[in-house]
């Protein structure tokens, strides 16, 4: 009687390694079901991107005020009496190689 249990166990456990272990068992379909969650994670975060890049693009097709805040901030660029106004921070100002930070305001 022992000896057919124990050959009974036996079989089991044979019948359960590849449900487990084996290719396509549960311990791989948990693998690829993290890794589904991680690339639709990192897919969701390139969709969010690729919005507002679309959203830019329209912006700057239609509209020149995109392109004007560009100019301003990236090239440094001024309208047509507008007076430019440099601010230094305390800490910048006594270092000559430091770019200062600026800003163009309207003239009122």
């Amino acid at each position: 009687m022992r000896l057919i249990a124990l050959a009974l166990a036996t079989l089991l456990l044979l019948i359960q390694y590849p449900l487990w272990l084996g290719k396509g068992g549960w311990l791989r379909v948990w693998e690829l079901d993290r890794q589904v969650t991680q690339v639709q994670s990192h897919n969701d975060g390139l969709k969010e991107r690729n919005s507002k890049l679309e959203s830019e693009v329209e912006d700057l097709k239609t509209g020149t005020g995109a392109v004007e805040e560009r100019a301003r901030f990236e090239l440094g660029m001024i309208k047509k009496d507008e007076i430019f106004v440099q601010i230094l921070d305390a800490g910048t100002a006594s270092l000559p190689s430091a770019p200062p930070a600026a800003s163009a305001t309207p003239k009122h």
